[in-house]
């Protein structure tokens, strides 16, 4: 008589960095401090969240850049006058962190989207979920995902520019630093200009560690006057680097036509 013998249990296989990163980002943006972003967004069109992806995170998700198969199209700036450098727009389904970030962070800054709108009398308003979004998008033509890679190297830079993409534009947008400065790379700064009415530009200079991110506005921001809200007009874009390679994560949150 054969002796019993316990199954072996199946093992799961180790999860990956990304996998784990998606594990702690819905606990890092519950965390974070959303009324001070609210109240500096709504001074300066800007706002940072420190620390929002881990190093190993970060070097993971730059290791993705040689991947063509995870991207639909590759732009290169020059061609273009965009500024020179090169970014890749993911296909879908979008990565697991990319997709997670896109989604989770979005009903947070819905509600600010919302109050934007309304205080600049424009439309559209904003359903609370990003799959509800979406589903606009799509019906209205807007099929092509908009979440990004940029790389930049030594005299590399990104113009002051807009992300709209079409008629659906939801007004805030979000880029992570993948790079350490001082180490990956110098120069390489993230920039903001705003213009308001009859007034020269005002320009914002954002400084970010590797992980951090920086929510700004994409179009333009309602700021408050004696006659009450006007809106002011955004541009963002990179100094030019002065050495080693930078690698950012754009997460915007409307599709493109």
């Amino acid at each position: 008589m054969r002796p019993e013998t316990t199954p072996k249990r199946a093992v799961d296989p180790p999860a990956s960095p990304l996998d784990r990163a998606v594990a702690h980002l819905s606990e890092r943006l519950a965390s974070c401090d959303w009324k001070r972003l609210e109240d500096e967004l709504d001074r300066y069109g800007c706002a940072i969240i420190e620390s929002l992806l881990p190093s190993v995170t970060c070097r993971t998700l730059r290791q993705l850049y040689p991947d063509d198969t995870l991207f639909r199209s590759r732009i290169q700036m020059g061609r273009h006058g965009f500024g020179k450098g090169e970014y890749k727009y993911f296909e879908y389904p979008l990565p697991p962190i990319v997709a997670t970030l896109r989604d989770e962070a979005y009903p947070y800054l819905a509600p600010i989207a919302n109050r934007w709108q309304a205080a600049m009398k424009l439309e559209p308003r904003f359903p609370p979920e990003h799959a509800a979004f979406i589903e606009r998008c799509h019906a209205a033509g807007q099929t092509r995902p908009t979440p990004l890679l940029l790389q930049y190297e030594a005299d590399d830079y990104n113009c002051l520019h807009q992300d709209i993409y079409g008629d659906l534009v939801f007004p805030l947008q979000i880029a992570v630093l993948l790079s350490t400065p001082g180490e990956d790379f110098t120069g390489g700064e993230f920039v903001l200009t705003e213009q308001r009415p009859r007034m020269q530009s005002r320009a914002e200079v954002v400084s970010l560690r590797q992980g951090d991110a920086v929510v700004f506005a994409v179009r333009h921001r309602p700021a408050q006057g004696t006659k009450g809200s006007y809106r002011v007009q955004m541009r963002h874009g990179v100094s030019r680097l002065r050495s080693g390679h930078r690698h950012t994560l754009g997460i915007i949150f409307h599709d493109a036509s």
